[in-house]
């Protein structure tokens, strides 16, 4: 056997003869190697400065700077017959509004497509009952969704003095897409209903105010942002009734509409059940999905869709510039890949790597 250089006539086992560079590297006496140490990325800290800048501004803005300089508000009393709130909805182009108990002079929750919805349910598992639904007020929704076993929303509403932050927390927290603020009367002291703020209203605020969207640059993909898995679809041929089972059972406010190939040819709606049932009449139910969509008014703002190559700064571009709901993951040939609502954003935005927040930037 040939003995190693610098050790003439000794025999040295091989394993003893070979010496990683590494070794050379540890201090003596230690025998375990030093830890890996992960380098934080550009684009990494990039995304950490700019949800912890989002955060700052939501926490130091409150829920009253939200609304515009000039709106208003429409209040339905619980005594208010379905049939006449359907009528208000449409005649001033609104799809939610909060309610008001006046034997108790208190805020009552909040009017939403979901009501109807259930209301819908209600009709379609008790038949012989449809006569009964124009007389049916808006203190009954609640009998409505236990015969129906739909859980309800939490009854939430916040003070327009609050933290935006707080509002969002809330929302997220409740499963709200908009929330009443609710402020005391300097005079009586009661309970007042000042506006709605809705999640589109507070991402749009954040999009128009807060440059530092634009460092959110990791696409949808490397965030797994939305849902990707168990979509519920249908096809134009589905029957309307088939896709508000969907929208009740499952508590989601769209479903998309695909074609032989699974590519994505339009989004039936939550919003799309006011125009069917106005007025009080059923009968719309009865179309399949494709004739109802026709039903749809003109300033219809259209589908938004997006790749899964997207970044959040370019959807918070979109979010500046359009009214949107939710985009529409497709891949190259607009085949349906996920979601992506904007509950889905504003939950990142406030919870993503929150225990990091106190890092230097």
């Amino acid at each position: 056997m040939a003995s190693l250089p610098g050790n003439p006539g000794h025999e040295t086992p091989a394993q003893e003869g070979f010496v990683q560079p590494s070794s050379y590297l540890r201090p003596r006496g230690q025998s375990q190697p030093m830890p890996h140490v992960e380098l934080e990325s550009a684009i990494e800290r990039d995304q950490r400065i700019g949800l912890q800048r989002i955060r700052d501004f939501l926490k130091v803005r409150t829920s009253y700077d939200v609304l515009p300089l000039s709106f208003r508000l429409i209040i339905f009393d619980t005594s208010l017959l379905v049939k006449k709130s359907l009528t208000i909805l449409i005649q001033n182009g609104i799809v939610s509004a909060p309610l008001w108990d006046s034997n108790t002079s208190s805020f009552a929750g909040l009017l939403t497509t979901s009501d109807y919805l259930n209301l819908i349910q209600y009709y379609w598992q008790n038949p012989e009952q449809v006569t009964r639904i124009d007389q049916f007020r808006l203190n009954s929704l609640r009998e409505v969704e236990k015969a129906i076993g739909v859980q309800p929303l939490e009854t939430v509403s916040i003070h327009p003095q609050r933290p935006l932050y707080e509002a969002c927390r809330r929302m997220l927290e409740s499963r709200a897409r908009r929330m009443p603020l609710v402020d005391i009367d300097d005079e009586t002291k009661r309970a007042m209903v000042v506006s709605v703020v809705t999640q589109y209203r507070i991402l749009k605020f954040v999009a128009v105010n807060v440059s530092e969207t634009q460092l959110l640059r990791k696409p949808l993909k490397q965030l797994k942002l939305g849902t990707y898995k168990n979509l519920e679809t249908a096809k134009m041929e589905s029957s309307v009734f088939d896709v508000i089972h969907k929208l009740v059972n499952h508590s989601i406010s769209s479903v998309p509409i695909l074609n032989s190939d699974g590519v994505v040819t339009n989004v039936f709606e939550a919003v799309d059940v006011i125009t069917l049932i106005k007025g009080g009449v059923y009968d719309d139910l009865n179309l399949n999905v494709g004739e109802a969509l026709q039903k749809r008014s003109e300033d219809f703002p259209g589908i938004y869709t997006c790749s899964i190559d997207d970044r959040l700064d370019t959807i918070f571009d979109t979010i500046r510039k359009s009214r949107v709901h939710r985009l529409v993951v497709v891949d190259e040939d607009n085949r349906l890949i996920g979601i992506l609502t904007l509950s889905d954003i504003l939950e990142y935005i406030l919870l993503e790597g929150e225990g990091d927040d106190d890092k230097p930037d």
